[in-house]
């Protein structure tokens, strides 16, 4: 056990250069526009608006805004982390090539796992809200309309990255326009006071109301995260951007503002302007539209949501496949499947095996209750927060601090207290969701201590481009 803690604290210098063999380097093809189209639309605010945010109401009643505005505050801590670590360590590996190289790469198996966690299960959620707003104009049963959606998304992420950006990008702005739209009419029809969203009530039966509690509300804060993750897609994009020690902070936090205030504007004004409490707290958007306004607004409302959930999908599969990419290039795996997740498409320098992995199975999990991946992804994705925090910690040591990097304000006090948060809201969670994330990470902890440790100078050697290590 000493010996495993001590590889994790102190990685060998040789996993800072590729290894022999290595998958060839993606292609620059972005600047800092094109990575915040891609950005955003991972992000994707009004799909998180329209699909993940609605069942919040139930719990936090009109205490959802005053819980989205605390983990977006959250957020910017975290967006901190990523961007010096992101321009510190510029790898399409995303989180575990950072924490792997700044930490040691036990841990980065482990932020590997859970963001592989989180990759895995983000996509089909966000997915299987496409039926529920296509109903205007075609009945599909949601499970079969979301793995379509899936698949759809599979077949554009193979494409080029620069074709997409544009593409996606169109897709952002009409989810940008129906996010503004649901504002103004939430504004306009307006019924509660303001002094509602910071004295949160929701429905308790019977026509009554009871108090959201601050337990209630820190529970809801994993959730929360997940409505604003997303925004970190910047540093999985950081080999195919240029100049990325000026670009992917820029992204990551750009990103992050735009996205918190198009989630937040629009759920203030559902929250003002839901005729009732239990109207509110039923969180069917489609249904408080239409009454706020017409069946041809409605209508037209819901297909740009269906446009920004198609749009989502096909980003969280190009930002999906390049996790596993890098895995494969860093030989996460046994040779076979390395050699796979390692080919890029000769036409479109796509990794298009990758892309199959990610978007396959995520077709298949659209059939799985979405209640039951919503839990486990909230715990993956605050514990996945921590491990990066941790990182920052580490950013400055030796000589990793006189490397060219974006460094952020209020170091180290961000990391420490994003680390403490987290760290309790952790502990609001349900029982169920905290086995489950726990019991995938053991079982990744299982294949540490049995393949990748007793072959560690063949297998799970994180690599950074030698260009993009910008030492000085």
């Amino acid at each position: 056990m000493t010996d495993i803690l001590r590889e994790a604290a102190t990685p060998p210098p040789a996993t800072l250069a590729p290894p022999i063999g290595a998958p060839k380097a993606l292609t620059r093809s972005i600047g800092v526009v094109g990575g915040t189209l891609l950005t955003l639309s991972c992000l994707t605010p009004a799909s998180s608006l329209f699909v993940i945010v609605p069942p919040l109401f139930a719990d936090l009643g009109t205490g959802t805004a005053l819980t989205i505005v605390i983990a977006a505050l959250l957020c910017i801590g975290v967006a901190f982390c990523y961007s010096e670590l992101g321009t510190l360590i510029p790898s399409a590996g995303g989180e575990y090539a950072m924490v792997g190289t700044l930490v040691g790469r036990l841990a980065g198996w482990v932020v590997f796992v859970l963001s592989l966690i989180v990759v895995m299960i983000v996509p089909p959620i966000i997915a299987l809200g496409t039926g529920e707003y296509l109903q205007p104009i075609v009945h599909l049963n949601g499970q079969a309309a979301g793995a379509g959606v899936m698949l759809l998304a599979t077949v554009m992420g193979l494409l080029d990255l620069r074709a997409n950006a544009w593409i996606t990008g169109i897709f952002l702005c009409l989810e940008v326009i129906a996010a503004g739209m649901v504002a103004f009419l939430g504004f306009s029809h307006s019924s509660r006071p303001v002094s509602t969203l910071i004295h949160p009530v929701t429905a308790a039966g019977h026509g009554t109301t009871s108090v959201v509690t601050t337990g209630t509300i820190i529970a809801g804060l994993a959730i929360a995260l997940f409505v604003l993750q997303g925004f970190s897609t910047a540093v999985y994009l950081s080999e195919e951007m240029e100049n990325p020690r000026r670009n992917v902070s820029r992204t990551v936090l750009w990103t992050l503002g735009i996205g918190a205030l198009v989630v937040i504007v629009p759920t203030i004004a559902i929250t003002l302007g839901a005729p009732d409490m239990r109207t509110l707290t039923e969180g069917n958007l489609s249904a408080l539209v239409q009454g706020w306004s017409n069946s041809a607004v409605g209508t037209f409302i819901s297909l740009c949501i269906a446009l920004a959930i198609i749009n989502a999908g096909i980003v969280m599969v190009i930002q999906n496949s390049r996790i596993l990419y890098a895995s494969a290039r860093d030989r996460a795996w046994p040779t076979p499947v390395n050699r796979a997740f390692g080919t890029l498409g000769r036409r479109f320098g796509s990794p298009w095996i990758a892309t199959l992995a990610v978007g396959v199975p995520g077709a298949v999990l659209c059939f799985v209750p979405v209640e039951t991946l919503s839990g486990v992804t909230g715990v993956a994705v605050a514990a996945m927060y921590i491990v990066v925090a941790v990182a920052a910690l580490a950013a400055r040591r030796g000589h990793h601090g006189k490397r060219a990097a974006w460094r952020m304000p209020l170091w180290p006090a961000v990391p420490v207290v994003l680390i403490a948060v987290l760290a309790y809201v952790l502990t609001q969670q349900t029982v169920r969701d905290l086995v489950v994330t726990g019991g995938i990470v053991a079982l990744a902890g299982l294949y540490w201590l049995f393949y990748l440790r007793p072959h560690q100078d063949t297998r799970w050697v994180i690599s950074v481009p030698e260009d993009q290590l910008g030492l000085e």
